[in-house]
């Protein structure tokens, strides 16, 4: 059987700013069909910023089966454009689109973004490998894959069952770091929380966690984090809808320390940013495993440093206890009230003995 040959394509998002974090997701994606045994290249157009003509370049470089792209709902300009020249100058491959853009109005990205032949709705680990198995197959059935959006052939869209999380993690391999432009993403290693951000020259960011379980009414999970729901509307068409449940995932304290080990072995990195979005809610035996665990690590290379990732790791304030033993972790985050209904407060920057 044959295999397909996937580009995966990483938009540009806050064109003000460098690019500062590789994109995990992409990285945890390409890494996934790496392993199981496809092609896979990525073209990340947020770290090279280069003219439209390079990436047309890319596309017509290769005969692709699938194009990947996706992101947060303020990259929709760039992945919009993705998938317009994709359908252009690669016609005969399928265009996959996911994240939060895709999750947080499936039917409406179908419309607005014709070129988007499938979109993944929530989590991918699970449906995005499925796809690939069935275009193996050269079955398009897609009906038949759990967290999908697309359409049938009079152009109208639907949504296939909704793809449960994955429980288990630990089941995920590394990110797929090294097909990304980490000399770009090095350069703008430096973080202005701490001193030892500061002093940051290879840093790479890892996630611990996944969810959150407090209830601010300005953030959205991007399916993620059990919030998810499909509903059956009037015309018996599913759509989703965003709800106040929550089920929050970990990876084990073993995965999380040799995940570290791994980028410090593989890419030399001296600072470990975790993206969690509420690392600091993590249970604490869970907490004090990875604590212990990395304080060891340092013992042995005094020059690896550990932070949360600018204001996103929320947490009450006495969840600062979790990690301060750490020397010298800087926990950077934002004060929460204790009640989950509530909002976050100001941001601030803590120090450990604080």
């Amino acid at each position: 059987m044959a295999m397909a040959k996937v580009l995966f394509v990483n938009p540009v998002i806050r064109e003000e700013d460098d690019p500062r974090h590789v994109p995990y997701g992409i990285a945890l994606l390409a890494a996934i069909a790496m392993r199981e045994g496809h092609l896979v290249q990525v073209y990340d157009a947020n770290a090279w910023r280069a003219p439209e003509s390079v990436l047309v370049q890319i596309l017509k470089a290769d005969r692709w089966d699938v194009i990947g792209v996706g992101g947060i709902t303020t990259a929709y300009r760039s992945i919009k454009n993705i998938a317009k020249l994709s359908k252009e100058h690669a016609p005969q491959a399928l265009v996959v689109a996911g994240g939060g853009v895709l999750t947080s109005m499936p039917h409406d990205i179908l419309r607005l973004i014709p070129q988007v032949d499938v979109g993944i709705v929530g989590e991918a680990f699970v449906s995005f490998p499925a796809l690939l198995r069935r275009l193996d197959a050269g079955n398009r059935d897609w009906a038949a894959v759990r967290g999908l959006a697309w359409r049938d052939a009079g152009g109208r869209s639907h949504l296939s069952l909704e793809q449960p999380l994955v429980e288990d993690l630990d089941r995920l391999p590394y990110p797929a770091w090294d097909l990304f432009p980490l000399d770009i993403y090095f350069k703008n290693s430096m973080a202005l929380f701490s001193e030892e951000g500061m002093l940051a020259r290879r840093r790479l960011d890892v996630n611990a966690s996944y969810g959150c379980s407090l209830i601010c009414r300005f953030c959205f999970h991007l399916g993620i984090a059990g919030d998810l729901a499909h509903t059956t509307e009037s015309d018996g068409e599913r759509d989703v809808t965003f709800t106040y449940k929550r089920q929050i995932r970990y990876h084990s304290p073993r995965y999380v320390v040799d995940l570290v080990k791994h980028a410090r072995e593989r890419f030399g990195v001296d600072f470990i940013g975790f993206l969690d979005e509420n690392l600091m809610t993590m249970h604490q035996s869970s907490g004090r495993q990875i604590r212990d665990r990395i304080r060891r690590i340092q013992q042995h290379i005094r020059t690896l440093r550990f932070g949360t990732w600018k204001a996103g790791s929320r947490f009450p304030p006495s969840g600062s206890q979790l990690l301060a033993p750490v020397d010298p972790l800087q926990v950077h985050s934002r004060f929460c009230t204790a009640s989950p209904a509530q909002s976050c407060s100001n941001s601030a920057a803590i120090q450990p003995e604080e």
